[in-house]
């Protein structure tokens, strides 16, 4: 779960989805649309076979084949809906890029957590880099890797075992 408040935004996710449908000459379907009430019930980052457990998980009937939800990720990738943020064991994970703010990403390369941080000074250093070089910024993604506190006290727990003195 993320800690970031969400930003007010005058449409809902649907009708900008919507939008970007009708630009591309395709229709928000019932089955995209059930995809995007889910993605956006709540704010996580997932991966598309999480995704799928949880639209098959619901007890309405509904049903939304794999290749549906794919499809439609990559299109809420394209319509600045989602972004991609990082590849975690094999797989893509997903965060909502509409309604949130601008932020960046610790990593654990042990166990793959991601927690998501704002940070005005790192995001001012960025712009005045940017100006510096005459660069004008449309994005940016910085995911930092390391290991977490739990992976951290769980790595140090197995240093100092392996590491005691053997009787001699």
């Amino acid at each position: 779960m993320s800690d970031l408040a969400s930003i007010a935004v005058t449409v809902s996710p649907a009708d900008k989805f919507r939008e970007y449908l009708v630009t591309r000459g395709m229709r928000l379907t019932r089955e995209r649309e059930l995809v995007v009430a889910e993605v956006f019930s709540h704010h996580e980052h997932f991966d598309s076979d999480q995704l799928v457990e949880r639209l098959a998980g619901q007890k309405d009937g509904k049903r939304v084949s794999r290749a549906t939800v794919y499809r439609t990720l990559n299109e809420m990738v394209e319509a600045g809906l989602l972004r991609k943020v990082a590849r975690t064991r094999n797989r893509d994970v997903y965060e909502h890029d509409y309604g949130y703010p601008r932020h960046d990403h610790l990593i654990c390369s042990k166990c793959g957590s991601l927690t998501e941080f704002e940070n005005a000074p790192l995001a001012g250093i960025l712009e005045q880099v940017a100006r510096d070089l005459g660069f004008r910024v449309t994005g940016h993604r910085l995911e930092v890797y390391g290991l977490d506190r739990k992976s951290t006290r769980l790595n140090s727990s197995h240093s100092s075992v392996s590491r005691m003195p053997s009787s001699a």
